[in-house]
């Protein structure tokens, strides 16, 4: 089985201008493990809107990649976010699961993923390009989206890595990497 940190290292791997959102938890310290950069925006305090806050970068930046890493417990919580990408179909979004089945930040309760439910095939319905492990990479960075995939991790409690967490540092650092320094006067 896939180990988290790796398969989001390989991911984030020559990673160029590419905007990684992250979601709440798990995924935001594992994008800070790989290195942070200011092209990185973790969730803080917001379960449930990594999709959406990537669906309105990648709308607002189409000539941009955008990466949306989240967790299985997350992306349940958002549902509803995947039927609005399908039907915005924003060509430069890549969503990816990682899904330990497990939620882990209020103490390793299993998720409904444990138990069946398959958000690659939530996702193909609501319209977004499912992507196998293996060509995971190569859609994220260059094949026309939505992109979606779930990737099985293990289920492991891993040493934090903590990004900063003062949301205006972390917005004023998107913004001006995103567009420069007059971010700051805007």
């Amino acid at each position: 089985m896939n180990r988290r940190r790796e398969v989001v290292r390989k991911l984030l791997e020559n990673r160029g201008e590419l905007l990684v959102i992250a979601g709440l938890g798990s995924t935001a310290w594992d994008i800070t493990a790989t290195g942070d950069s200011p092209l990185n925006f973790p969730m803080w305090g917001a379960m449930g809107q990594a999709a959406m806050f990537g669906l309105g970068l990648a709308l607002a930046q189409p000539q941009r990649r955008v990466l949306v890493l989240t967790g299985d417990g997350e992306m349940l919580m958002g549902l509803g976010s995947l039927a609005t990408i399908g039907v915005q179909q924003p060509a430069n979004l890549s969503i990816v699961v990682i899904d330990n089945e497990r939620y882990g930040e209020t103490g390793m309760q299993v998720t409904h993923t444990a138990h069946g439910v398959d958000l690659s095939a939530v996702a193909r319905a609501c319209g977004l390009k499912v992507c196998s492990f293996e060509g995971l990479r190569e859609a994220v960075h260059s094949q026309p989206g939505p992109n979606f995939a779930a990737v099985k991790v293990q289920p492991e409690k891993i040493p934090l890595v903590l990004s900063p967490r003062e949301g205006a540092l972390l917005k004023a650092r998107f913004r001006r990497a995103l567009i420069g320094a007059e971010a700051d006067s805007v």
